[in-house]
């Protein structure tokens, strides 16, 4: 299958600050190894094929919930992470931007080397990964980020990116080795980017007669031109708004961080007098860990877990951030001693929230929210990338952000 959904990506540029980067790191690698400890690595490797999944993921990390940024940000701050651990998880993350994604292959021979793995064939597959997508599907998108994540089992997911600079949109390209019966028909577990029209997709079984008449179609238009997407695009605007929501599953998730709908649930004493905007967090980190793939189609509520870097759709409660963090570590370390039952609770409130959902009916409270949280944001010295929150001053830049980043070609929907 081509792919299961598509999303446009805007091209967005801007450092890092080391205050988030930090944090990502902490937050994602325990999200992995909690994936991992309750459903293996396989889940691990097919959770990062599948690009909704990840573009959530790295909204709960808190970045920009539907740029292009976060392709890097979310590999590279967990391959300084789960690569030193790797032993012990039995996953690697190769790979990188830039420069970084050229030695690909050499670091995967050394990890086959160093587990007895097929080190020609995964070599290959990691070259013919960034083959196909440069070249195979040639959709106008130059590729310039390469990772190759893979188990010491063999199983590999491999995750590249490509940029086209003259819309300023990029497209990412998910594989899963388990899905690739072939690399030059249907190798794709999900292709990542903008509608834009008309696309020459060499890697696809229907255009196995173009493969094959490829001189031909050098001297005329090709009949096996295909159109891969469907679905949802990321709009070229960098607000969130409650199109873009599932209103009732965040709505459920606000009700029991803030209306102390967890008193209700026996089960989950443990979690009992956290702080709402910690419990928020967490019950959004435990629908990334627990969630199915259907949960996943729309990445911009993930964002409200503890915020966004650039103040959408507020700025990043860094005390949230860091309990999150804590009990997620917690959580882990805890259950390689064999002492489940924190990671337990988080899996009941994943299953808690639903419940809540079943019976929530939305309103429109995305205003009011949003006003909750940056009121907090300002009182408590919220962060962005510009630092800390000043009073009035920061939210009217980030309101700007729009027009700076898109112009006039702002999507008004």
């Amino acid at each position: 299958m081509i792919n299961s959904g598509t999303m446009g990506m805007p091209l967005h540029f801007g450092k890092m600050p080391k205050w988030l980067s930090e944090r990502m790191g902490k937050m994602g690698s325990t999200i992995i190894e909690s994936v991992a400890q309750n459903y293996g690595k396989s889940e691990v490797l097919t959770r990062l094929s599948d690009p909704n999944w990840f573009q959530a993921f790295g909204a709960v990390m808190g970045m920009q919930w539907n740029s292009s940024g976060v392709t890097a940000t979310v590999l590279g701050s967990l391959k300084r992470k789960i690569n030193p651990m790797a032993s012990e998880l039995g996953i690697y993350i190769l790979g990188g931007k830039g420069r970084y994604g050229w030695n690909t292959p050499q670091q995967v021979r050394r990890v086959s080397n160093k587990h007895s793995l097929k080190g020609d064939e995964l070599v290959r597959a990691s070259q013919l990964t960034t083959r196909v997508d440069n070249n195979a599907v040639q959709d106008g998108y130059n590729l310039y980020q390469q990772y190759f994540i893979l188990s010491d089992e063999g199983e590999w997911t491999g995750i590249t990116q490509g940029m086209n600079t003259n819309n300023r949109r990029a497209r990412r390209y998910h594989w899963h080795s388990p899905s690739v019966r072939s690399f030059v028909s249907d190798p794709h577990v999900g292709i990542v980017g903008e509608k834009g029209g008309k696309i020459l997709n060499l890697a696809d079984s229907r255009a196995d007669f173009a493969r094959t008449n490829i001189v031909e179609l050098t001297k005329e238009n090709p009949k096996e031109i295909i159109d891969i997407y469907k679905n949802r695009t990321l709009p070229n605007r960098h607000d969130i708004r409650e199109s873009d929501l599932n209103l009732t599953r965040l709505g459920a998730v606000l009700q029991m961080a803030y209306n102390s709908e967890i008193n209700n649930f026996e089960d989950l004493l443990m979690l009992k007098g956290v702080g709402p905007r910690t419990l928020k967090a967490l019950a959004l980190t435990s629908e990334i860990i627990h969630g199915d793939a259907s949960r996943f189609e729309d990445p911009s509520r993930f964002a409200f877990a503890v915020g966004g870097k650039d103040g959408v759709p507020h700025p990043i409660d860094t005390k949230a951030y860091d309990e999150t963090i804590e009990m997620l570590s917690d959580s882990v370390e805890k259950s390689k001693l064999g002492y489940k039952e924190k990671s337990k609770a988080l899996k009941r409130l994943h299953t808690a929230t639903k419940n809540v959902e079943s019976r929530y009916t939305p309103t429109a409270f995305l205003k009011d929210i949003l006003d909750i949280e940056w009121d907090h944001a300002e009182n408590k010295g919220g962060m962005t990338f510009m630092g800390e929150t000043v009073s009035g001053l920061t939210r009217a830049i980030t309101s700007l952000q729009n027009a700076v980043l898109y112009g006039s070609k702002t999507d008004k929907n």
